[in-house]
This record gives C-alpha cells, structure tokens and sequence, in this order.
C-alpha cells in the first residue's frame, strides 16, 4: 500500500521541480465534458485532475513588441524550452513522486481536442483516439484562474503569461476553490483592440461561449481560430517582417478571411516551414527563410509570428497597470512605445 500524500507535499514537490503553481480539481467537475475531451476517457478511475503551471517570462516577448527579436518567445517562452522540457521535466518528476507514493500518475502533454482523427473507437464505448482535454478549462476547473475574454487563460500570478500541463491520478484529493469569474478579466477589451487579425469579437457583438461548473458560469469569446492562426503562424504581413523580405509583391489581409482552423494551418505551416528550390533571388532554400529558423528553434514543433500581441501582451499590460495580477516590475509598464505593424501588402521587388 501506498504512504499518505497530502497536497502541501505535492505543491512543494512541484515547486522543487520549476512548477510555479499546482491546482486541484475533482472528476467530478468534468461532469458536463464530452467523452472525448473527458479525464476518466484516458484513466477511468481517475478520481483527481493534477493541473500545473509554469511561468512564460516577460522578457521573452521584449524582442517582438520591439520588433527586433523573435527567437526568444518560441524558444523560451513557447514550444522551444518551455513547452518541450521545462514543463515535461516537472510534470514527469511529479508523477514519479506520485507513483512513490503507490498512486497511478499519468502525466497529459496539452493537445488539441480539434485535431483529433476520425479514427473508430478502439474498444465498445469509448471515445476514439487520441482523447484530449481542452486544459484551459482543466486550469479553471482546478482553481487555478479563469479564460479571459480572449480565451487566453489567467491566473492572479501572472495574468496570461503561462502555459500548462496536467496530471491524471486515482489519489483522492480535496479540490481547490473555483475562482470567481471575473476575478481576474475585468472585459476591458485591449486584447480586441490589441488583436492584429480582429479575431477576437467585442463584447458588445454578443459572441460568446459559455461553461458551467460547480455552479460558476465562465464566459469568454467566441474566437474566430481562423483569423488566430493565421496571424499567428505566419501568414500575416502586418506582423511579419519575414513576408516582407520573402515574398514581394504578396498582398494578404488576414482580418478579411473567412478561413477555419484547418485551412489557417495548411497555410501557415506550408508557407512557413517548407523548403522551396534556391534561387538568386532567393538562395535561403525555404518558402519564408526567417519563419522556418524560427521554427526550427521551436524544436521542429510549433513556433509564434504575431507573439500574442493582444491577447497575452495587450491584456498583461493592462492588468499590471491596473495591480490586478500579482507580479509587478520596477521598469513599469510593458508597452512604453508606439506600438508598430507593417502594411498587409508587401512592396514588389521592381519597387525596392
């Protein structure tokens, strides 16, 4: 039989391994999650959901706001360090610890629900493979914070500046407190307005989501994904200087698609990732060269173009400004300048 392990243990294990913040949520706060988005679809005697955290710094967005440096956000603060080994190397150890203790553990790398195939189900009554959680709510049904407005998730921490993970374990744990919707978004709408891509609707433009648990109902925008990803992945030459040296003559208005999700892929991934054949005007070998290193550094998985502009830097600036998060910096606000966006059409070569 396994000894007795009590949360204080497991925070303090988390915080030994680089994990900032640790939230508990019971199974049965999954009540209204479809199958294939829910816990006990990929462990049936889960009886309590494990969510983690862990700080994306500041500085890592320092580069694009300026528009002078973009590998650091993929590579520390995205799908490079962060999202690949700082996280999986705490999620990994905390299990262990867990499993010390004679309690099943299984860590959860973030998925998209989305993305699934459509695949049969493997066994009578269960979902098809591979079932994902969708993580922000996970986050939210583990007290951690709440979706903001622009489906981006907050904590009183950090604000947006995080990214998550979860554990999936039969140890019985007493929940923590939901926070308050509303505790953290105040709906001031700067990340609307801070959106280069307008994918994310006013307020007032009665598009939303809505979720319910534990009596606590948690509203946030119902985002055009379409618009998102292209903006950014890399299709949007108003906040890509790559396009701009890559395909001249390339006249492209992200905020006038009407793509979904899966078509924003195809042509983010293709135009940003694809070797193309060299050529004097072009010997870099690649389609866009500057979005292709950049995704390189994101350990050949995902990588960032637009770095959020409004979503995570236009919302942690005004809840810094306001003392609605909890970290404050002696340099004061994060946007100090005019902030900067390129023409979405792109100047011909014979005009250079």
């Amino acid at each position: 039989m396994g000894r007795a392990l009590t949360k204080r243990q497991l925070v303090e294990f988390a915080r030994s391994c680089g994990l900032d913040l640790l939230g508990v949520a019971n199974v049965e706060r999954f009540a209204n999650a479809p199958k294939h988005m829910h816990p006990a679809s990929i462990f049936p005697e889960v009886r309590s959901i494990i969510v983690v955290a862990r700080r994306v710094i500041r500085g890592t967005w320092r580069g694009i706001e300026e528009g002078t440096n973009w590998l650091s956000y993929t590579y520390f603060g995205y799908h490079g360090l962060l999202n690949t080994l700082f996280i999986p190397f705490g999620v990994y150890e905390l299990s262990c610890f867990i499993e010390d203790h004679g309690y099943e553990a299984v860590p959860y790398y973030p998925g998209v629900p989305e993305a699934q195939p459509p695949d049969e189900p493997l066994r009578e009554g269960a979902p098809p493979p591979d079932v994902h959680l969708a993580i922000r709510i996970a986050a939210t049904a583990a007290g951690l914070g709440e979706i903001g407005w622009s489906k981006v998730f907050l904590t009183r921490q950090f604000g947006p500046r995080q990214r998550l993970a979860a554990i999936l374990t039969d140890l019985e744990i007493e929940p923590d407190e939901l926070i308050k919707p509303g505790s953290i978004c105040d709906r001031c709408m700067e990340c609307v307005r801070g959106c280069p891509a307008n994918a994310i609707p006013h307020i007032r433009e009665g598009k939303s989501v809505r979720i319910e648990i534990d009596g606590y109902v948690y509203e946030w925008a119902d985002l055009d994904v379409g618009k998102c990803v292209l903006s950014y992945h890399g299709a949007d030459p108003r906040v890509s200087p790559f396009i701009h040296k890559s395909l001249p003559g390339f006249e492209f208005d992200v905020r006038r698609q009407q793509v979904d999700e899966e078509t924003a892929y195809k042509i983010c991934w293709t135009l940003s990732t694809q070797p193309w054949r060299k050529t004097k005007e072009d010997p870099s070998g690649f389609v866009i060269e500057g979005h292709a290193q950049i995704q390189q550094w994101g350990v050949g998985g995902s990588y960032g173009i637009c770095g959020s502009r409004g979503c995570m830097r236009s919302c942690f600036d005004h809840l810094e400004r306001l003392g609605r998060i909890e970290q404050t910096f002696h340099g004061g606000a994060f946007i100090r300048r005019e902030r900067w966006l390129l023409p979405h059409k792109v100047m011909p070569r014979s005009c250079r």
